[in-house]
């Protein structure tokens, strides 16, 4: 199959998080299965300082933003690379006036407000791209809000054209609160018909909402696990949205994202001081101590150490753990915990710190390193989300014999199995989970991951369960293919 992959973001290019990730390693698994993969994305200032000298594809490309009668055409320039190891051909979309930007989406003081026009642009640059480039995809597999308007074009300003892609859009949603909402004045900018402009299809709340875009027009819809798949189509969990994911239901499909094993093993990570594996787990007791060492901490090899890697804001359940965090500091054990996000919990939290000084490592920041430090010294790490899609970090934990606390909702219920004696004699059980968004219940489930901890055997039986499953992205690559054959195959 021919299949183009657009992004707002992939590795090794460009990234503010797991968007990134997924696209990049999709993209080459992808690859693996031998068949042929493109990827567009715009070519950030991020991107230029990463990659270096970029080859140029000798293709200048022509982007109206708005009506043929009243728009203006933005010049584009195209520059190509490969994702290193692979034959997937990367192009970039160079527009310096919308990308060569310090940051992707937004600054500390928020969103920037031509948005709407800067992913305009590449919905569109991407289509005069394939036209310009004479590319012949099967499936454009279309990457959150960002790309939302490919498979609207694609069914209307774009299905008279000479040589038009006569491609299947295919459309996967990573997180349904993000929607790109944005004033009625932009509709003219897209270029498309006002008559789109009503509730079933582009407007929301009196705004454009380009993700709904996406999921209306699309022919093919995805998201990143069953259990959200389920989880969107209910009010509490659609942000609106939740009658357009109903109505498009029979179309709409979840699959788990993979993790790359190349990145996250604990057997070869070049970020740990001693490797390990479930078989031999001696490594992992050195990488608590210097995990304790490097967060100043006293080194206790036999109290819990929790770890938390996360983004800081309120779907990540910061505020959950601000409830209980008094509670949980009169328990003996250690927190390590890393991430940005909201200012008011950073406030919050280096002043739990400063309270806490012996038993709290605080890193306000991004340190990729030490999330795979933290990844393989902590024996649980605490991901007590309001909603989280898929979740990366519970996956990653699991390999590295760190035990997940997690809240029972999207990817986290899908791939973490609440600890039972009967879930360890069967070796089902990989962690422990709580239902309801409760600080109590969140407590609960600290207060019995570390009674259980006290019982070493238990405790190394469900550390390696996690250890030996496979979290691949071969297994999440074969369900794409599937659904893009099913798609073709219509």
């Amino acid at each position: 199959m021919n299949i183009i992959q657009v992004a707002s973001e992939a590795v090794p290019f460009s990234k503010t998080g797991g968007l990134a990730d997924v696209v990049g390693a999709l993209s080459k698994h992808l690859n693996k299965h031998k068949h042929n993969i493109t990827l567009f994305l715009p070519l950030y200032k991020q991107t230029k300082e990463s990659i270096g000298d970029l080859i140029s594809a000798a293709t200048e490309i022509k982007v109206p933003i708005g009506s043929a009668s009243g728009g203006q055409n933005h010049l584009g320039l195209l520059w190509q690379s490969k994702i290193p190891g692979t034959t997937v051909k990367v192009f970039f979309i160079q527009h310096d006036e919308f990308f060569n930007r310090d940051n992707l989406y937004s600054t500390p003081a928020g969103d920037y407000p031509d948005n709407a026009e800067r992913f305009i642009f590449f919905c569109r640059g991407v289509l005069e791209s394939i036209l310009a480039l004479k590319l012949k995809p099967d499936i454009i597999h279309c990457h959150d809000w960002q790309t939302g308007l490919i498979p609207v074009y694609l069914k209307t300003l774009y299905r008279s054209k000479k040589d038009r892609p006569a491609a299947k859009s295919f459309f996967t949603v990573h997180n349904l609160g993000y929607q790109g909402l944005f004033n009625q004045s932009v509709m003219p900018l897209t270029g498309l018909d006002w008559s789109l402009y009503n509730w079933h299809q582009m407007e929301f709340c009196g705004k454009v909402n380009l993700l709904k875009g996406g999921l209306i027009f699309a022919d093919t819809i995805t998201t990143v696990s069953a259990r959200y798949a389920q989880e969107i189509q209910t009010p509490e969990f659609g942000h609106g949205l939740h009658g357009v994911m109903q109505e498009r239901a029979s179309d709409l499909h979840g699959i788990i994202n993979g993790i790359d094993y190349a990145e996250w093993n604990p057997q070869t990570d070049p970020f740990i001081p001693e490797h390990y594996q479930s078989s031999r787990l001696a490594g992992k007791i050195k990488c608590k101590k210097l995990l304790q060492e490097n967060q100043h901490l006293p080194v206790k090899p036999n109290v819990p150490l929790l770890g938390i890697v996360s983004r800081l804001a309120q779907q990540k359940g910061v505020d959950l753990l601000l409830d209980i965090f008094d509670k949980i500091m009169e328990m003996d054990l250690q927190l390590v915990l890393l991430g940005t996000g909201e200012e008011k919990y950073h406030t919050a939290l280096q002043e739990m710190a400063q309270k806490y000084p012996d038993k709290v490592g605080l890193n306000i920041t991004f340190d990729n390193r030490l999330a795979h430090l933290i990844t393989a010294g902590a024996d649980m790490l605490l991901l007590p989300s309001r909603y989280e899609p898929c979740g990366l970090n519970q996956l990653y934990a699991l390999k590295y014999g760190t035990v997940p606390i997690v809240r029972e909702t999207g990817g986290l219920a899908d791939t973490i199995i609440n600890f039972s004696d009967e879930g360890i004699k069967n070796k089902k059980s990989t962690g422990f989970s709580f239902k309801n968004y409760s600080a109590k219940e969140f407590l609960e489930s600290v207060k019995q991951a570390c009674a259980v901890y006290r019982n070493r055997t238990t405790w190394q039986n469900l550390m390696k369960i996690g250890m030996e499953q496979d979290w691949s992205w071969d297994r999440s690559t074969t369900e794409y293919l599937k659904l893009y054959q099913k798609l073709l195959n219509k």
